[in-house]
């Protein structure tokens, strides 16, 4: 019987997320460093932050490497749920708002 080796992946594309990882941190932490504020500030945390997790999922946890049905079946919930969880956020906005124009300021 032939001794069957599982698939290998180059450890030169590690070191390049691995840099790449770090000059995103970097990236975040100059955010603060820099002071924005405001959108700007937030927009450039979560890119950041995005980009970061998109690199550790698709090349850490070898989903780069995946089928496409595997892909879908762990991507799609995932972006779902944020959906939702963004217009969670909009109804929290209006009822809030609806709330101070109703019951007043306090």
């Amino acid at each position: 019987m032939a001794h069957v080796e599982g698939q290998q992946h180059p450890i030169g594309i590690y070191f390049w997320i691995w840099g790449l990882l770090f000059v995103f941190s970097a990236g975040s932490y100059m955010v603060d460093y820099l002071q924005f504020h405001g959108y700007l500030r937030w927009s450039l945390i979560i890119i950041f932050m995005l980009l970061k997790a998109g690199f550790i999922v698709a090349i850490f946890m070898h989903m780069r490497w995946e089928r496409l049905a595997l892909v879908c079946a762990i991507l799609i919930p995932t972006g779902a749920l944020l959906v939702l969880i963004g217009l969670m956020a909009i109804e929290a906005d209006y009822t809030f708002f609806t709330r101070e124009i109703f019951f007043g300021a306090g």
